[in-house]
This record gives C-alpha cells, structure tokens and sequence, in this order.
C-alpha cells in the first residue's frame, strides 16, 4: 500500500489536486480575461454619452447666439443691449469651451483626447464655420463694449454673418452627432461579439477539462476506491489481532499500582484510557464524586457530572489531550447537584509502548470560582443588553438600506428606462420628409427629454445630492428645503443666522445632513405640520441645526427604547449618526405643541 514512502490516499490527494487546480485555474484565467478585456472597453466607453451630449449642446448654442444676435437689433434703449451683451457672452464662452474640448478633449468635462479620422476631418469642415460665427459674436460684443455709442445699423453685418453661417454650422454640427452616435453603437455591437466569443471560448475550455481531467479523474477515484476496499478488509484483520493485545494491559496496571496508592490519599487523581474508561480513581476523587473504585467500566466524564452537556465538555477535552496533554479548569456536578469547580491537568502516561493512559490530576476551586464567576455575570450583563440593542438596531439599518437600494432601482427601471427607450423609439421613427409630424414629434421628444432630466435629478438628489459633494452642508440643506418644499407644498424655510459657510470632513457632512433630512421627512410624514424651519448657528467650536415645526408633537418617552425593534428607529438612526461625529442630539416635543431636534457638532478648527 506504500511506495517511495508515499501512501495510496496521499499520492491520490496529490493527483485529484493538480487536476483541479488546473482546471479551475484554467476557469479562473478565462473568466479574469474577459472580465479584464470587457472592462477596458467599458472604460473606454463612459466618455460617450458625455461627448453626444455636449455635441447636442452645441447645437442649440449656436442657435441661441444666433437668437441673442438677431435681438440685438430690436433693442431701444443702451442697458437693453448690455443684458444681451451679457447673454451673449455667458453663450459663447461655454460654446467656445465645448467646441475645443470636443476636438481637444476636457478632463472637467470629461470628454476623450482623441476622436476617430472621421470625426476629427468633420471638425475640419465645421471649424471655419465656427471660426466666422465666433468672430462675428465678439465683434458683437467689443461694439456693445465699446464706450462711446455705436449705431445700431452697425451691428448688421456681424449678425448676418451669424445668420448665414448658423444653418452651415448645425448641418456640420448634426453630422458630427451622428458620427459619435454610429461610433458608440459600433463599440456595443463590439462589446457584444467580445462577449459572444469569451462565452464559446469558456465553454470549449469546460469540454476540454472534462474529456482530459474531470473524466480521468474520476476513473482514477473509482481505482483508488477499490484498492481502500481491499485495505478496509485488511483493516478489519488487524482490529481482530489488536484484540488479543489488549490483554497485556494487566502487566501494565500492576506497574502503575504503586504510585496509584501513593497518590489516592494526597490529591484528586485518577488514571484513564484514551476513551474515557477509569482504570483508576483515587480514594479523595472517589469520595468527592461518590464513585465505586471498583467500577472500572465508567467513562470518566460520567463520573464527574450529571449535567449532559458539562459530560460532553469533558469527554471533548479528553478527546484533545490524547498527545499533547491539557490544563485549565472545568465545571462539574455530584449525583447530589452540588456544583465542583476542578483546576485539573491532563498528562499522557504510556506504561507500555503499546498502551497509553492518562492521567488526572485536579485540586478543587470552588469558592474561588463562584466569586470568580459573580464578578463576572455582573461585568457581562450590561454588555450583552448593549449588544442586544446594537444587533436589532444594525439588522434594520440593513434592512432599510435594502429597501431604499430596490426603490432606487424600481424608480430608475420604469421610470427613467421606459422614458429612454420611448426617446429611441420616437428618435427612430421621425421621418425627414413628414415635416409636420416631424415638427409635432420634436415637441413632444422636447417633452420626454424634460422628464428624463427631472427623473434623473430625482434619483441623484435621493441618493446624495451634488450639492453635498460640491459645496458643503449649508448648499445641500438648502437645496433640501426647497425641493421638500416645492413637492409637498408645506413651508420649509432654512435660516443661516450666523452666515455658516465652511466645510466639514464628507462623513461628518453626509451624518449631518442625513438627520436633518430624517427630522425633516418626520415631521413631515407624522407631524401634520404645515410649517418647518431649519436655522443654523455657529461658533467657534460649535455648530447647532435646529429643526422646528408646528405639529402635533409626541410624547418621546415613547420612542426612547428600541429593544425590539418596534417603532422609533428613526430617533434611534439618528442618535446612532450623532454619536458617531461625537456630536449630541436633543428632541424636545410635547403632544399639540410641535416638536424641536437640536444637533450640536463639534468643529475641529
């Protein structure tokens, strides 16, 4: 059954190991590569839909300084030519910007450096255009500028200029759209054949590993499994000769016998077989526990302890110290119910090479333990009725993450998805000639376009608004109050009294503005409230939101503890957020009389 020193169930293992390891390995690389290959490409695609849209922008830009240009000449009074002066030059600065970044590239914008050889000969066609337009509006612009006043009739010939060349410029304009739209669809369709192709390529790969691994493996299991069959009788052979060994075991006792009567009357001792049978315990141990010394069929951990699972506990630490041995202290209980604590160790004795022991040798800690174990339950009691509420607390924080994570998607799937793909299919089915269902078409696209934007805006400010990431808390509360404002038609103001405007760390920023938006959606959900003001105040270690409304009120005893989990885990969310910026929170609420949150944060100047 051994050859080279390695045995059949070894050198089997080693086998089925490589096999695996190849294949799955094998697996691995393909999935890794194309994930790494449609990953790239992915990456390479986030820019497009960005460049498609500041190429639409630039269309209605240039129709805008056209509009501006024309208006230049039915003004009447010298400040009216200003304001469009203004107009105008806002338009052409961000005109000037995109059609650079476009052909240049923008990280701000986040637009590419490269365009295709039919793009970028495009832009050679349209830049001329743009060149004329440009000038004309800056020549637009120097006159409304220029200090001493200039005759209206002079601004004609720039704003033909820009008339004759805005038709050329949106045909060029709608030929480069088109173009990036052509080169995005080109890469999905490329995706797609990427995909198709590693898909084939794994599943060739998962035939191959069948016919030159999985199946020679398995022939080579079914050989090792008849060759064990063969040991197990060979096994049961040498389990019938171990029998007659056993008898032996009489020499080795009579050995032991007289440092067993040395040590019956000094300590707690006994002496054991690997599984548990006594073959000795000493007079101190056998008075203890009430046991016959006689009764040398007893497992050990019978002996010591009534209790079924104190039993089990023993039994598995005689199962471990077989080798190595064991110290440490255990709990066990007399056939009278008397609890004994035992500092016991458990040392490996081989009276013979062909018959080990063990010995026991244990001292009694009972009193110690019990005060031991006093100070103990005091100490855990409180950290476990903590623990408690921090596990039912942690549970619905996830669980609200998962609803809010299914309403986004909800939201995002039939609202802004069914919207885009009626914009696809009203895009596809404009036709050029129909000029009167085309124009009837172009409104209604305008009007689908307006709600995916607003959709889209929804679902952003939901999740983080911009506002928050860009500009701080004071921009984000704002925007906050206006929109909860706007939508629920209650009056929500925010009062900065002591101008606040700096920024914090984005975690202390993020809790900040999720209690107040929690205070806020509660007294409007629960509060009845027509009336919410949220006033900020500051000084120099110190930022205080208060949040005030004119509701019901409630009686927040109500709500102050959530064992489990049943109701005001909103109070508790929020309280959890303060805690962790070291900040504090106080609601101050009486039934008819409204409610007050208070958040004082501290500022780390």
């Amino acid at each position: 059954m051994a050859a080279n020193g390695n045995s059949l169930d070894q050198r089997t293992f080693d086998k089925l190991r490589r096999l695996y390891i190849i294949g799955f390995s094998t697996i691995a690389l393909s999935v890794i590569i194309s994930q790494i290959l449609i990953r790239t490409h992915l990456r390479r695609q986030e820019s497009d839909s960005r460049v498609i849209n500041i190429a639409g922008r630039q269309r209605m830009l240039s129709q805008k300084l056209a509009k501006d240009a024309v208006s230049l000449i039915s003004i009447k009074r010298r400040e009216d030519g200003f304001i469009l002066k203004e107009d105008l030059k806002a338009t052409l600065k961000l005109w000037e910007l995109s059609h650079h970044a476009l052909q240049r590239g923008n990280d701000s914008l986040g637009l590419p450096r490269e365009n295709s050889k039919v793009i970028a000969q495009k832009f050679r066609v349209l830049n001329p255009i743009f060149d004329s337009i440009s000038s004309a509006s800056k020549s637009l612009i120097g006159k409304i500028e220029n200090p001493a006043p200039t005759p209206l009739e002079s601004y004609a010939s720039d704003i033909d200029k820009v008339k004759a060349h805005e038709g050329d410029f949106l045909v060029q304009m709608d030929a480069i759209v088109n173009q990036y739209e052509k080169e995005a669809e080109e890469k999905v369709e490329w995706l797609g054949q990427l995909e198709l192709w590693m898909m084939a390529l794994t599943l060739l790969i998962l035939l191959g590993e069948f016919i030159y691994i999985f199946w020679p493996a398995a022939k080579s299991v079914r050989y090792t499994l008849a060759e064990l069959l063969s040991a197990e009788k060979q096994a049961k052979q040498m389990a019938y000769d171990a029998k007659k060994l056993n008898k032996a075991k009489e020499n080795y006792i009579q050995e032991l016998s007289a440092l067993t009567r040395a040590m019956d009357n000094t300590l707690l001792f006994a002496r054991i077989l690997p599984n548990g049978n006594v073959v000795h315990m000493g007079t101190k141990f056998s008075s203890l526990f009430e046991f016959s010394k006689f009764n040398n069929s007893a497992f050990f951990w019978d002996i010591l302890s009534i209790v079924e699972s104190e039993r089990d506990g023993i039994e598995g630490i005689i199962a471990k110290s077989k080798k190595t041995g064991w110290q440490g202290e255990v709990k066990a209980t007399t056939n009278k119910g008397n609890d004994v604590w035992l500092e016991m160790a458990v040392i490996p004795y081989s009276p013979t090479e062909e018959q080990p022991e063990l010995l026991i040798i244990a001292s009694e800690i009972t009193e110690r333990k019990v005060a031991q174990l006093e100070i103990d339950r005091l100490t855990a009691a409180n950290f476990e009725e903590k623990m408690s509420q921090q596990k039912i607390i942690s549970s619905k924080i996830i669980e609200n993450q998962e609803k809010e994570q299914n309403r986004i998607a909800k939201d995002v799937h039939d609202g802004i998805g069914q919207m885009l793909t009626g914009l696809k299919y009203n895009l596809e089915s404009i036709n050029p000639d129909n000029l009167e269902k085309t124009k009837a078409k172009v409104t209604h696209l305008k009007e689908l376009t307006e709600n995916i934007i607003k959709g889209v805006r929804t679902a952003t400010f939901n999740l983080t608004p911009p506002e928050l990431t860009d500009h701080g808390i004071v921009p984000a509360l704002t925007k906050l109050t206006q929109e909860l404002s706007r939508l629920t038609g209650k009056e929500i103001v925010l009062f900065n009294k002591t101008d606040f405007n700096l920024r914090l760390e984005s975690l202390a920023e993020i809790n900040i503005y999720r209690i107040a938006q929690e205070a806020i959606n509660n007294a409007i959900k629960y509060a009845d409230s027509t009336h919410i003001i949220v006033s900020l105040s500051h000084s120099e270690k110190m930022l205080s939101i208060v949040v005030d409304d004119n509701g019901k009120g409630f009686n927040p005893e109500k709500v102050k503890k959530v064992k489990t989990g049943d109701g005001g885990m909103g109070m508790t969310f929020m309280k959890e957020r303060i805690k962790y910026i070291d900040g504090r929170l106080f609601v101050t609420s009486e039934e008819g009389k409204g409610t007050r949150v208070t958040l004082n944060i501290p500022l780390n100047q």
